[in-house]
């Protein structure tokens, strides 16, 4: 779906709603972002993506989640490769569901926050328009203050373009920007990307955000 070079937000007018089918439920979760989606930085090799899966009530539902996090993407990566990655997932599934990661690295590109928003809205757009169920995970805090500012005001949109949609978005800026543990953590490694115990805390962000309700899995 293509929207020209305009910075502004598309319409939302999803042309197909999401719905979930009588029978048994086979759900084809895919996660797609950048390298916080990927986990880099965690000695578990786990992420937040590994543990949140691992913390599903999947219960007697068939769940597959694959994760397509790419260290350096930028929400103009994500928008490029997203249906082609994700359609191989969801073959043969009778339920899609897509969970996007992304923001920081357009800062470091030095995209402008109109365009950042401009690619998650034509992902959730896309997605809506073709009964694909979508959650959206924010960009969390680094130790560099100026960069922080900046992630700040991308939370911001991001959350901004997912209430426009009724779309859940889970805010890991605020909760962790004066976190010790989170600080800590950081200081351990590059200043940007967590350890174990980090991830740990987007993972409880996650969870607690309305996720087996998203779902609708039996908590």
């Amino acid at each position: 779906m293509s929207f020209g070079s305009t910075d502004a937000d598309p319409e939302f007018n999803p042309s197909a709603e999401f719905h979930i089918e009588d029978g048994p439920r086979d759900i084809g979760l895919v996660f797609v972002g950048d390298s916080f989606v990927a986990g880099y930085g965690d000695p578990k090799a786990l992420g937040w993506v590994s543990r949140v899966v691992a913390r599903t009530p999947v219960g007697e539902n068939d769940l597959t989640a694959y994760n397509l996090g790419v260290r350096g993407d930028s929400s103009a990566d994500v928008l490029a490769r997203w249906r082609a990655e994700c359609n191989p997932r969801w073959s043969k599934r009778s339920e899609r569901r897509l969970v996007l990661g992304m923001g920081v690295e357009d800062l470091e590109t030095g995209m402008t926050t109109a365009r950042s928003r401009l690619n998650l809205a034509n992902v959730l757009d896309d997605a809506a328009a073709t009964g694909i169920a979508t959650f959206v995970v924010g960009p969390p805090p680094s130790q560099d203050h100026e960069l922080n500012t900046r992630i700040e005001a991308l939370a911001e949109a991001q959350a901004d373009v997912c209430a426009r949609r009724g779309v859940i978005f889970v805010d890991c800026f605020r909760p962790l920007v004066g976190h010790e543990q989170w600080q800590s953590d950081l200081a351990s490694g590059d200043g940007r990307h967590p350890g174990q115990a980090g991830y740990g805390l987007i993972a409880w962000l996650v969870l607690h955000a309305g996720w087996p309700q998203w779902l609708r899995l039996d908590a």
